[in-house]
């Protein structure tokens, strides 16, 4: 175990998309370090700066490139919204892809950048909070420092994880997640109020690039009446192609949503939601991707591409080829409203705890190149990197809902069925 002395000023970053809970992890991971007698540096917006320091002519200075915490500033943080130092999705460890390219010194400049910029602010440890883009900075930022000579400074690394769509492995749930779900599903009810007024359907598109956790569930909470993610991409709705290629099928898919419709139809009911995770895209045809916009990740940048108009337009074509009549379809996209709401009890209990777990690891561990976890009534846990990092991309993995699992089986309970038998019992029918 590593002297817990070593770690006297610790750096802390935060990186990607807000999340409900943030200021609640930092001020718990600044504040127990500042009590001990220890100081902690917070980064403003993510590593925007650290990647762009160089030792003569852009050194990082207090209050314009970072703040050093002091006790005033956690009153009342806990329960704030937004995030406190501020955030980006700056990816200094971007164009690696392999262990040599971490001693590529043209691959590896910017997360040089950095370790250097830690250095020279004699930073002993750094507490990296993000997704799972930032997990892999992170661990690149650990194992970079292997290839150094061995009188080099070492700066230990910690992560706490973060995203509100919940698809981390190493925990069961990320902060951030509940409120999440809690704001996008009243948003839903919202519209399913007009959809009844209106007798008119709405696809809503929600965040979740590559699972289906948040989408699942708002659609629970939000009684939605069909639900759809990247897990659900399966041979109903597919598309192949000469190459031997799949695809999503917007056709398949509007077929799917239009059977919902007329079944509904049949029993009196002339309004839905339909829920559609934004990671759905990724499975589209590349010809309606060429003009879309990546993000600083390298990935498609979904909110510049509204799959649920794209969807309702298809809907709504289709179900009057099909029935000989129109129906009204609304597209819309829910997200960001959610990600800086006022956090839920739990998930400022989750972050305290996660931002505990970082002073914890560093101090009461000794730890480097750890997760911090928690599982059962927030028990802490700390995760290698090894363990939540693939050995052969290099990238985080990402945790999918497992088809046939009980939370999936509870999404498919809870909506519209349409392959259920009418069953009669006296005085009420059930579908």
């Amino acid at each position: 175990m590593a002297d817990s002395n070593e770690v006297q000023r610790v750096g802390l970053v935060f990186s990607g998309g807000p999340a409900p809970g943030a200021n609640a992890v930092i001020a718990a991971a600044a504040s127990s370090f500042v009590e001990d007698g220890r100081e902690v540096v917070g980064f403003f917006h993510g590593y925007s700066n650290l990647e762009a320091y160089h030792p003569v002519t852009r050194r990082l200075l207090p209050d314009e490139h970072y703040r050093i915490f002091e006790p005033r500033d956690f009153s009342g943080l806990r329960n704030s919204r937004g995030v406190m130092i501020g955030t980006a999705r700056a990816h200094p460890g971007i164009g690696i892809g392999s262990r040599e390219d971490l001693a590529d010194p043209d691959k590896s400049a910017k997360l040089r950048n950095v370790y250097n910029a830690l250095v020279d602010l004699e930073i002993d440890a750094l507490i990296s909070i993000g997704g799972d883009g930032t997990l892999t900075t992170a661990n690149f930022l650990h194992e970079m420092q292997k290839t150094l000579p061995e009188d080099a400074k070492r700066v230990r690394v910690v992560h706490v994880p973060k995203t509100i769509d919940n698809d981390y492995h190493g925990v069961d749930f990320t902060f951030g997640f509940f409120t999440a779900a809690d704001v996008l599903a009243k948003s839903l009810m919202n519209l399913r109020a007009d959809a009844i007024a209106t007798s008119s359907y709405f696809i809503v598109e929600t965040m979740g690039r590559k699972s289906g956790w948040l989408s699942y569930a708002v659609a629970i909470a939000g009684e939605a009446n069909l639900v759809l993610a990247p897990e659900d991409f399966g041979i109903d709705l597919m598309e192949e192609r000469d190459d031997g290629s799949r695809y999503l099928s917007l056709d398949a898919l509007a077929d799917r949503i239009v059977d919902l419709i007329a079944y509904r139809e049949k029993r009196g009911k002339h309004y839905g939601t339909v829920m559609l995770a934004e990671g759905l895209v990724e499975k589209l045809p590349p010809e309606l991707l060429d003009d879309v916009p990546q993000n600083g990740h390298g990935h498609v940048a979904h909110g510049k591409l509204s799959l649920g108009k794209i969807v309702a337009q298809v809907v709504t074509d289709r179900y009057e080829q099909r029935m000989g009549r129109r129906k009204k379809v609304t597209g819309t996209q829910l997200g960001y409203e959610s990600r800086s709401a006022p956090p839920h009890a739990f998930d400022v209990m989750l972050g305290s705890q996660l931002g505990i777990g970082a002073y914890r690891a560093l101090v009461e561990e000794g730890l480097d190149g750890h997760m911090v976890s928690v599982q059962g009534q927030l028990d802490l846990r700390y995760i290698p990197f090894a363990e939540l990092i693939d050995p052969e991309t290099m990238l985080a993995k990402v945790r999918y809902i497992r088809p046939g699992s009980d939370f999936h089986r509870l999404a498919r309970f809870m909506e519209t069925r349409t392959d259920r038998v009418m069953e009669w019992s006296p005085g009420r029918r059930r579908e």
